[in-house]
Order: C-alpha cells, then structure tokens, then sequence
C-alpha cells in the first residue's frame, strides 16, 4: 500500500526548532496534512520519542523512532529504529560521544523535553548540535545491532552531507535509500551525480516549524503501516 511520509522532523528539543514544536503539534498537523507516517528525528537526541508515540497511538499516525545523529565527519544521518528501547540504547551511545558542553539557549535556542499533554517536564542542558565522536561507519554498525536502518541526510546540500564532506557514498554501507530535501529536483540532481540513479530517495522536510511539514507529496510503498515492516523495507539492499 501507499503511505505518505514525512521522515525528518524536529521538535523543539533540537535548539534550531520552534518552541512550539510539540508531541501533540507535530502529530496534529500532520494528521491536517494527511500524513500516514511520520518520524521525529532530533539532533543526537531521542528524548521526546515516546511523548510523540503516545500522540501518534491517539490519531493513527504511525510514529517511526528515529533520531538525526552527527557524525564525527560531521555528516548528518537519519536513523530509525525497530522500538523506543532501542532509539534509547542508541542515544545512550551517542551521548557518551558528545562534546559536554552547555547550550546556550540565548544564542542556539531552547532544547525543550515534553510529555504526551505537551507539558515541557524539563530542559536539556548539554548542546545537542554538535558533532558526536562517533564515526559513520560507527553509527552505521549501531544501528544495525539495534534492528534499526541509517539513511544519509539532505545528500543534495552543500554542507553536513555525506556527499558534500565525503565526496563519495561508500558502496558497503548498502544503503537503499538516500534523502534529499524537499524542494531537491530528483532528475537534476541525478543529472550531476548519475552514479546514484540505482539508489531511491526519500523527499523529507527537515521541519523545524510546524508550516514546513509536509504535505502529500513524498511516499512510501510498505505492505503494512508497522514499524518492524517500514525497517524492513528500507533495510533491504539494493
């Protein structure tokens, strides 16, 4: 079946994001954009996943936990993972790899931690936007111990891509599908870089405000709406 999807949001725990980037907002607008699937995927961080699965349980749209993890090569990945537990034990790993040190919420904004009513329980104070020390064939490696699949972030910008600090997708991470931004024109895109036609490509927002996530306009084929079947699917090697 066909599913709509908008795969890369971030709620206010990510300092770069409106504050009133909330569980219950993020999942409501995208029931208003008639979205069947969505994932909210903070800067190194999973804190509000179970918050926003609690909403998405109330208004039947299926939550993927994921999470935006920076690599020590500063490329921006997206993760999901099979179960909360597993997006936590993954965030165990990259908090170990963070640089401690304190936001600044008067220069970066707030990092906002919300429960299921959208009652803000607490802020982070370690700065999540920053690169972890974690390389990407460690995360890569990670993940996939967790049951969870990365997917190289906004591969069509100019900075914390992999194709913009790499120069290259290594051919043994086997990935399936790669994001590009929302406004990406896919066939140009391919025109400079022809040696991924092979691959698919995801259309994500990167929503850091409610007005950007997306409408109709990216989908996904899944047999089911599950998360085990949507880790499948992009699992699955070229």
């Amino acid at each position: 079946m066909k599913y709509y999807v908008d795969l890369h949001i971030h709620s206010a725990l990510s300092p770069c994001a409106d504050d009133d980037m909330t569980p219950n907002n993020i999942v409501n607008m995208a029931m208003l954009k008639g979205l069947d699937i969505i994932s909210v995927t903070d800067h190194n961080s999973a804190e509000n996943l179970e918050a926003v699965i609690k909403c998405g349980k109330k208004t039947g749209i299926l939550v993927i936990p994921g999470m935006e993890i920076e690599t020590r090569e500063e490329v921006h990945v997206v993760c999901f993972f099979p179960s909360l537990n597993s997006a936590l034990k993954m965030q165990h790993e990259v908090y170990k790899a963070l640089p401690s040190i304190k936001n600044r919420s008067d220069i970066f904004g707030n990092q906002l931690i919300f429960d299921e009513q959208d009652n803000v329980v607490s802020s982070l104070e370690r700065m999540l936007i920053t690169a972890t020390n974690i390389t990407i064939e460690e995360v890569n490696k990670k993940v996939k111990e967790l049951g969870g699949v990365m997917v190289p972030a906004h591969v069509d910008r100019e900075s914390y891509s992999i194709l913009s600090n790499l120069g290259m997708i290594p051919e043994e991470f086997k990935f399936r599908y790669l994001e590009v931004s929302r406004f990406c024109n896919i066939k140009t895109f391919l025109q400079k870089y022809p040696n991924l036609s092979h691959y698919k490509f995801i259309i994500s927002s990167d929503a850091h405000n409610l007005g950007s996530i997306l409408e109709r306009e990216s989908e996904i084929e899944l047999e089911e709406k599950s998360v085990s079947c949507f880790i499948e699917h992009l699992s699955c090697s070229l």
